[in-house]
């Protein structure tokens, strides 16, 4: 999540991970692979491009704690931050359907208290 979120970050300020890189003084193949998350960021590393990027450890950090009450809530909002809203309506609608369908099929669900 820490990845994609630096991702998402980056994309909407329209920075390449190369000026992002640049910026911060650490490799292209880095960056790549902290959005990708092939390699774990440094603390100093997300300290450098939070700073960058103009945002919070908090904003990157968020809803990656094990017993986070609030678990996905920004994801949500980031998700649906660009829809209209025919577009959330159609999105809630689907996630209302796919709800009920887990838990009328939890029997069925291997793992399903694991985190994906």
């Amino acid at each position: 999540m820490i990845g994609r979120r630096i991702k998402e970050s980056r994309m909407r300020q329209h920075i390449s991970q190369t000026k992002l890189a640049e910026r911060i003084d650490m490799s292209v193949s880095y960056i790549s692979h902290i959005e990708t998350a092939k390699k774990k960021a440094s603390l100093e590393a997300l300290v450098l491009i939070s700073n960058e990027l103009g945002t919070t450890m908090d904003a990157l950090l968020y809803g990656n704690q094990i017993h986070d009450s609030d678990e996905y809530h920004t994801d949500m909002e980031l998700l649906m931050s660009d829809c209209s809203s025919y577009e959330k309506r159609f999105i809630f609608e689907i996630a209302r359907a796919l709800k009920a369908t887990l838990r009328d099929n939890a029997d069925l669900i291997v793992n399903k208290d694991k985190y994906i």
